[in-house]
């Protein structure tokens, strides 16, 4: 008895010191002035650049803005893919754990048969 009476005491003192910590008061922080906004464009560059939108018929603001529209592609689907798997294993090789050291050794066509290292006493100079 005693010990669940001490238990639930303790329970009722954390959640009351719990509960006063959310009632603590938050003040609000000193007025900030903003600085008056200055144009570096004057109001008849605003409007001219407004009727060049409209009579292009586009509007950078407008939801449906989509400036990839009128791009063209100059190759067909078949040539990108055809060029994607031909470096398919050219990007797996740099995007591995070596970043592509030793597919570049190997690409490089390079004989390493011949090293001289620093130790080495049958080619000394």
């Amino acid at each position: 008895m005693n010990r669940t009476l001490s238990t639930f005491a303790f329970a009722a003192v954390a959640a009351a010191a719990i509960a006063a910590s959310f009632v603590t008061p938050a003040y609000a922080d000193d007025i900030t002035p903003t600085p008056a906004f200055t144009s570096t464009r004057s109001r008849a560059e605003v409007q001219a650049e407004l009727r060049q939108f409209i009579r292009d018929g586009v509007n950078p603001w407008a939801d449906n803005y989509a400036p990839q529209q009128a791009v063209a592609s100059s190759r067909t689907r078949d040539q990108v893919t055809a060029e994607f798997l031909a470096s398919r294993e050219e990007v797996a090789a740099m995007s591995g754990e070596d970043s592509g050291s030793a597919y570049l050794r190997l690409a490089q066509g390079q004989d390493h048969s011949a090293r001289v290292f620093a130790g080495d006493l049958d080619n000394l100079q």
